[in-house]
C-alpha cells in the first residue's frame, strides 16, 4: 500500500490554483476597501465574509451535487472545477478595472509623500475627530499646523541605523485614518464604484464556491483511507506552492509598500488570474479523474477497508460516539478557524500599522514552514494518530498568537518572524489531518457531501470572525487581534481533546509489502 505521489500532486493542481485566488483576496481587497473606498474595520470585515456567508449555503449543495453528477467523459469534480476557474478568472480582472475607477474618484490624494495631497487631506478634516489604528482620538488641525502636516512623509531614517528607512509613525497614525477617512467621504459622494465592486465580488466569489468541494473531494474520491492524510499532506503542499507563488508577486509588485498603499492591481490581477488558468490547464491535461476513482475503489476492497457494495453507496448512517465526534471534529474546526481566519484577513492592515513591518515576507516564512511540515505531519499522524497530531498543531498555534500579541513597531523582526514559521506549522499539522478524520467516517459516494460539512464548519467561523474581529479592532483597537485568535485556538484544543473517531484504520502488510518501510 503505496501512495501515488505523482498522481496526487497532479490532483493538486486544483487546490493550487485555489490558494493562489485566496492569497491574493486576503492579501489585497481588504487594503482596497479601507484606502479606497474608507470602510470601516468593521464593514471590510463583513464584505471580507462575503465568500465565507455563500460557502455555508452553496459548498454542502455543489459538494453534493457533483457526488450526484454522473461525468461520463470527464468524471463528477472536473465539471465543477473547470467551469469555476474560468468564470472566477475573468471576472477577477473585471474587478481590477472597478478598484482603478474608484482610484479616479481619489485623484486629489492619490499619490503618496506629495505636498498637495496632504495639503487637500489637512483641509477635509479641519476641525473634525479621527482615530488612530491604536483607537486613539485627533484633530488634525490642534495636533499639526497646515505646514508640518504637509511635510510628513511615509518614511523616515531609523534613529539607530540612519541608513535604514521606517514607516514614520505620524503618517500611519495621522495620515493613512486620514486619506480613508477622505475616501470613504468620496465614497459616499458617488457610490457606484463601490456598489459594482461588491456585485463584480459577488461574481468571482460565485464561482470559487462552484468548485471548491468538489476540488477538496477528488483527493479522496482517488485515495484509499489509510493514505488520506499523506495524500492529504501533497494536497497542502500544492496549495502552499500557490500561496508562496503569490506572495512572491506581492513582493515583486511590491503590494505591502507603503508608496503603493493606493497602487492600480489591474496588472498584479491579471497576473493572478493567467496562474490560476495554466494550473488548470495542466490539470485538465493530466488528471484521469474516472479511471483513477475506479482504481481506488477496487484497492479499497482488495485492502478489505470497505465492501464492494458500500464502496459508492451514499446512505451509511453514523453511530451515535461517531456523531458525537464529528460534531466535536466540526466544533475544532470552527474554534481554530475563528482564530486562525481572524489573523490572516486582517494581518496586511496590521502589519503595515501596529508592526511597520512588510506583511508578505512575514507571510512567505509561515508559508514555508508550513510546506517544511505538512510531509512530516502526515507521517507523524500516521504513526501516533490523526487526533494527537491536531492536539500538538493547536498548541504550537496557539503559543505563536499568544506570543505575536506583545508585538509592535520596533519589536524583533527576527522573533515576528520566528512566531509566523510556528504558526505555519502549527497550522499545517492541523490542515493536513482535520480534513481527511471527517471523510474517515464517510462511504465513497457523499465525500462530498462530508466535504460540505467541513466547510460549513470553517466557513461559518470564517463569516462572523472578520467582523467581530474588526468590531473589537474598532473599539479597542487593532492590538486586540492577536489575544482575540490565540483564546479561540486555545477553545479548539478542549473539543478537539473529545474526539474519540476519525483516526485511520492500521493494515496490516503481508508478504513482501510488509519490507516496504517507505509508506
Amino acid at each position: 500500500m503505496k501512495l501515488n505521489y505523482k498522481r496526487t500532486i497532479l490532483v493538486g493542481f486544483a487546490f493550487f490554483l485555489i490558494s493562489a485566488f485566496w492569497q491574493a483576496y486576503d492579501a489585497t481587497i481588504p487594503v482596497i476597501l479601507t484606502n479606497k473606498f474608507g470602510l470601516s474595520q468593521f464593514w471590510s470585515g463583513a464584505i471580507m465574509a462575503l465568500d465565507n456567508i455563500m460557502a455555508v449555503f452553496l459548498l454542502p449543495v455543489f459538494g453534493a451535487l457533483s457526488d450526484k453528477c454522473i461525468g461520463k467523459r470527464f468524471g463528477k469534480r472536473t465539471p465543477f472545477i473547470t467551469i469555476g476557474t474560468i468564470i472566477a478568472a475573468i471576472a477577477l480582472v473585471c474587478l481590477s478595472f472597478v478598484d482603478s475607477a474608484q482610484l479616479k474618484n481619489m485623484t486629489d490624494v492619490a499619490v503618496i509623500d506629495r505636498p498637495d495631497s496632504l495639503e487637500a487631506i489637512y483641509d477635509c478634516h479641519m476641525g473634525n475627530t479621527l482615530t488612530t489604528p491604536d483607537g486613539e482620538e485627533f484633530v488634525i488641525n490642534e495636533m499639526f499646523t497646515r505646514e508640518q502636516y504637509i511635510s510628513i512623509t511615509s518614511q523616515i531614517p531609523d534613529p539607530e541605523n540612519p541608513e535604514k528607512m521606517i514607516t514614520n509613525p505620524d503618517y500611519t497614525n495621522y495620515v493613512v485614518p486620514a486619506r480613508q477617512a477622505y475616501a470613504a467621504i468620496r465614497t459616499s459622494v458617488n457610490p457606484t464604484p463601490l456598489i459594482v465592486f461588491i456585485a463584480v465580488l459577488f461574481v468571482v466569489l460565485l464561482a470559487m464556491a462552484v468548485f471548491r468541494s468538489p476540488a477538496v473531494a477528488l483527493m479522496p474520491d482517488v485515495t484509499i483511507k489509510p493514505l488520506r492524510s499523506k495524500a492529504n499532506a501533497i494536497i497542502n503542499l500544492m496549495g502552499t506552492a500557490g500561496g508562496i507563488l503569490v506572495l512572491v508577486l506581492g513582493m515583486v509588485f511590491a503590494t505591502s509598500a507603503v508608496h503603493n498603499q493606493l497602487m492600480n492591481y489591474t496588472v498584479y490581477y491579471c497576473v493572478i488570474a493567467g496562474i490560476m488558468l495554466a494550473a488548470l490547464v495542466v490539470f485538465l491535461l493530466t488528471v484521469k479523474e474516472k479511471s483513477w476513482a475506479a482504481q481506488m475503489q477496487k484497492d479499497s476492497v482488495a485492502f478489505g477497508l470497505t465492501e464492494e457494495q458500500t464502496q459508492t453507496a451514499g446512505n451509511r448512517k453514523l453511530r451515535p460516539a461517531e456523531v458525537r465526534s464529528i460534531i466535536l471534529i466540526l466544533a475544532s474546526i470552527a474554534l481554530w478557524y475563528f482564530g486562525y481566519n481572524a489573523v490572516t484577513s486582517k494581518y496586511a492592515v496590521y502589519a503595515g500599522n501596529i508592526l511597520s513591518m512588510d506583511y508578505n515576507t512575514t507571510l512567505l516564512i509561515a508559508q514555508g514552514a508550513a510546506i517544511v511540515a505538512y510531509l512530516p505531519a502526515g507521517i507523524v499522524a500516521s504513526k501516533i494518530g490523526r487526533r494527537k497530531t491536531i492536539l500538538a498543531g493547536v498548541v504550537m498555534l496557539a503559543t505563536a498568537f499568544s506570543a505575536a500579541s506583545f508585538m509592535r513597531s520596533g519589536s524583533s523582526v527576527l522573533v515576528m518572524n520566528i512566531l509566523f514559521a510556528l504558526a505555519g506549522i502549527g497550522w499545517a499539522t492541523i490542515n493536513v489531518n482535520s480534513f481527511p478524520m471527517v471523510v474517515e467516517m464517510c462511504s465513497g459516494g457523499n465525500i462530498g457531501k462530508y466535504t460540505g460539512f467541513y466547510y460549513t464548519a470553517s466557513m461559518s467561523a470564517q463569516i462572523v470572525t472578520p467582523m467581530l474581529s474588526g468590531v473589537l479592532m474598532d473599539k479597542m483597537g487593532m492590538t486586540v487581534l492577536f489575544p482575540y485568535a490565540a483564546v479561540f485556538v486555545a477553545l479548539a484544543f478542549i473539543t478537539m481533546f473529545f474526539v474519540r473517531h476519525g483516526d485511520t484504520k492500521v493494515v496490516s502488510k503481508k508478504g513482501l509489502e510488509a519490507l516496504d518501510i517507505d509508506d
